[in-house]
């Protein structure tokens, strides 16, 4: 952790995304520019979060989380993903936020149960987004991409390599090959919904501890962002405008998942304030970072753009 944590901070999408028109862009103006923290979500993970990389443990934080029975156990997730053939290989489109409910997830989890157990797996679907494996203590685990250094890539680049990681592309291939005969998809492409044709394995390990943060709460609709928050002791909220509104100095307002004009439609009118009350500071997920203080508003003569 590289600040102590004083003012209330909101994690926002890559600057680029910030057209010249968004509102945004009027207050970054007038704001003071600081040092460049982590890009990605991971590297802002860990600067929000001790002992955070590319490799944390994030099916035992999640499922934990989720279910409160990941202690001394070896996990990891399976969320359901939709992934898609091109000229070019075969490439990673979405991973959870399928738009499953409750029943479509554990009819899709139920026809690849035998598969896992067969290997001496349980198949666990914590939330219909969010699927998780408990795995045989003494097996042995490649290294895993996490989604967001997959997506829209192609999958040859990020799938477990070399022959520890055999058993596990062969295990992936049963796993495409049932999903893609499941006729939930066929269902689910005829209502203009993406199949959900193949699961996407990463986070592996166990519960770890001694996670700490500097902030006081969180407020996010990221899983694994209040899984960590609730790991390291401190209060976690789902997004809404009324927490947002209510939120306090010391707290991360996570918003970096979100397309940089829904934030200007739904949530400035609430966010907009906070930066008019008490200072503020501003982190991209492309790494940047403002300090934006209520007197910054005097400053009339910087324009945007500058």
């Amino acid at each position: 952790m590289s600040l102590t944590v004083r003012s209330l901070q909101l994690w926002l999408p890559a600057l680029a995304h910030f057209e010249p028109g968004h509102p945004l862009r009027e207050w970054l103006a007038r704001a003071d520019r600081l040092a460049a923290g982590g890009k990605g979500y991971f590297g802002g993970l860990a600067d929000h979060f001790s002992s955070v990389d590319a490799k944390l443990t994030a099916a035992a934080i999640t499922r934990q989380f989720l279910a409160g029975d990941a202690a001394d156990g070896l996990w990891l997730s399976a969320d359901p993903a939709w992934i898609q053939p091109d000229m070019n290989g075969v490439r990673l489109l979405a991973c959870g936020r399928m738009q499953l409910d409750r029943d479509a997830a554990q009819a899709l989890a139920e026809a690849l149960r035998p598969v896992f157990e067969e290997v001496g797996m349980q198949l666990e679907v914590s939330t219909p987004d969010h699927w998780h494996l408990r795995l045989p203590a003494d097996i042995s685990l490649p290294d895993f991409a996490a989604p967001a250094q997959a997506l829209g890539e192609d999958l040859a680049q990020h799938l477990p390599q070399g022959p520890e990681g055999r058993r596990w592309r062969v295990l992936l291939n049963d796993i495409q090959v049932l999903l893609h005969q499941h006729p939930l998809n066929r269902q689910r492409q005829a209502r203009g919904l993406s199949p959900v044709n193949s699961l996407w394995l990463w986070g592996g390990g166990r519960l770890p501890t001694g996670i700490t943060t500097q902030f006081g709460g969180v407020i996010s609709d990221d899983v694994l962002l209040r899984a960590l928050a609730s790991l390291a002791g401190i209060t976690q909220q789902a997004r809404s405008p009324e927490t947002i509104a209510t939120s306090k100095a010391g707290s991360l307002i996570d918003l970096q998942d979100l397309p940089a004009r829904d934030i200007a439609t739904h949530w400035w009118p609430c966010v907009q304030p906070l930066l008019e009350q008490q200072p503020v500071l501003l982190q991209f997920a492309s790494g940047e970072r403002w300090q934006r203080k209520p007197w910054h508003r005097w400053r009339v003569w910087r324009r945007v753009g500058r």
